[in-house]
């Protein structure tokens, strides 16, 4: 019998200017820190947890840009220059595609690993997996870890003053969690480290869905101004922590598989991961016919978040019935988490609720 399991990260940590406090977590993994990072945060890092680095005796650090796309490609180039530089922990700093090649890279390397989120876009901070994509931007595969990351570093200053659009692709991203692992617990089906759901990682899914609900109105004013509060703690735990421990141990199903499929339009490349999750997660809805009141509450924190609606306003020009049918096979690949659904479904069966959900959006979007 298939075992249930909860994973999670050995150390969250959520507060503010936890940059400059680089050292402290580096020395409780190894000395010689190779830090793979955003381009638009690499002086910060440089001026800062660098410079924090080299005034801590025995510490030493080189940061690394990263190239846009995690690619097994991008993944092998920081593997060489892990190497050359003798690291023995590796650090990323930046988005969910940062992360996971820091997560990748360190799998290779066999090293632990310290990951510093700068925008709450998806909760790919906390998980055993890295999603490896095409170099011309589609999904290529998962990469299944053994463990998660030793440490995720979540700093309210730097992840409030990201732009607006990111940190609602995390609630788009999380909003979703609690609805994949109902599915995936009731059909007893696989979650993201390969072993049965967890009534744990059910729970945590749930509060994750508590925690949107309650605060993403006040949340979103907060980070508006570019401030932190109660509100945009609890919410950034909730994108980051909760979503990601609550999926991996609660599993997905329909709303990441559509996600996944939804990659081959080149209309939609654009588009942040926690966008492309939200219309899944409308797909799933329609799939599972679910309560006109649960439907108004998901629809009711996507507008509030400011999250697109329809593909129309995630940039689709054209439906192209065609291109709408490949999302569908991809999505129901035997390998994606389309099974994990409590009844099965064909490809047919999404291409039409991919239709009916984005009819559904329309509708809500002219109501207002």
């Amino acid at each position: 019998m298939t075992p249930r399991s909860v994973t999670s990260p050995k150390k969250f940590v959520i507060g503010t200017n936890l940059l400059a406090q680089l050292p402290d977590y580096v020395k409780d993994f190894g000395n010689n820190a190779f830090i793979i990072c955003d381009e638009f945060i690499l002086s910060k890092v440089e001026q800062e947890a660098i410079s924090a680095i080299e005034n801590t005796e025995g510490l030493t650090a080189v940061a690394e840009k990263f190239q846009y796309e995690c690619t097994q490609q991008e993944i092998d180039r920081n593997i060489a220059l892990a190497k050359e530089t003798n690291a023995n922990v590796i650090v990323g700093i930046g988005g969910g595609k940062t992360l996971d090649t820091a997560k990748a890279t360190a799998y290779h390397q066999k090293l632990p690993v310290i990951l510093y989120p700068t925008i709450a876009s998806t909760d790919a901070p906390c998980t055993a997996l890295s999603v490896i994509y095409t170099q011309e931007g589609e999904f290529d595969h998962y990469l299944f870890l053994p463990q998660n990351p030793d440490a995720v570093i979540a700093d309210t200053d730097i992840l409030a003053g990201a732009p607006v659009r990111f940190f609602a692709a995390g609630v788009g991203d999380a909003l979703a969690t609690y609805f994949e692992a109902r599915a995936c617990y009731a059909c007893d089906g696989v979650n993201l480290v390969l072993k049965k759901p967890s009534r744990t990682g059910l729970g945590l899914a749930r509060l994750c869905y508590e925690v949107l609900s309650e605060n993403v109105a006040a949340a979103m004013d907060a980070l508006k101004n570019k401030v932190t509060t109660p509100a945009l703690e609890q919410t950034i735990e909730a994108t980051i922590y909760l979503s990601g421990v609550g999926a991996e141990s609660g599993g997905l199903a329909a709303a990441h598989a559509v996600n996944n499929g939804m990659s081959a339009v080149p209309d939609l490349h654009k588009a942040q991961h926690g966008e492309k999750v939200v219309f899944g997660l409308l797909t799933q809805l329609v799939l599972e016919n679910a309560p006109k009141e649960e439907i108004d509450n998901v629809v009711r924190i996507i507008k509030t978040a400011g999250l697109p609606l329809t593909l129309e306003d995630m940039g689709l020009q054209k439906f192209v019935e065609s291109e709408w049918r490949k999302v569908a096979a991809i999505a129901c690949d035997k390998d994606d988490t389309m099974g994990n659904m409590v009844k099965s479904v064909s490809e047919t069966d999404v291409y039409n609720a991919m239709v009916a959900a984005n009819n559904m959006a329309h509708r809500y979007k002219e109501q207002g």
